[in-house]
């Protein structure tokens, strides 16, 4: 998967470890390596969907954008970094199509 990041500081604090551990704490941290590390294994957004971790579309104005659970409430959020947002006939997000993502941030969804 093709990887790219919000801005450069987030860049930074999710791929240098003691920036990692200083912002998000130790057991955080280890659960952003598995996520990201997952994330750079898959060739397609599809591969996740059978791994370890629970990966979901959001819905309203966050359409378009993937939660992958953390540590409850916390999620990294992505999205597809096409030009074109490749969807199936029916509208919805085509995983299967998905090979490059933008990294948002690390959020809670529920607030």
């Amino acid at each position: 998967m093709d990887i790219s990041f919000r801005s450069t500081k987030l860049k930074k604090q999710l791929n240098e470890s003691n920036q990692l551990v200083r912002i998000h704490g130790q057991r955080m941290a280890k659960l952003i390596k598995i996520r990201m590390s997952e994330l750079r294994a898959a060739s397609t957004l599809d591969d996740l969907r059978t791994g370890p971790g629970r990966f979901h579309e959001l819905k309203g104005s966050l359409k378009w954008q993937i939660s992958a659970d953390l540590e409850h409430p916390y999620r990294l959020i992505f999205k597809p970094n096409h030009k074109t947002v490749p969807t199936k006939p029916d509208g919805g997000l085509d995983w299967k199509q998905v090979t490059a993502i933008e990294v948002i941030g690390i959020e809670d969804t529920h607030e």
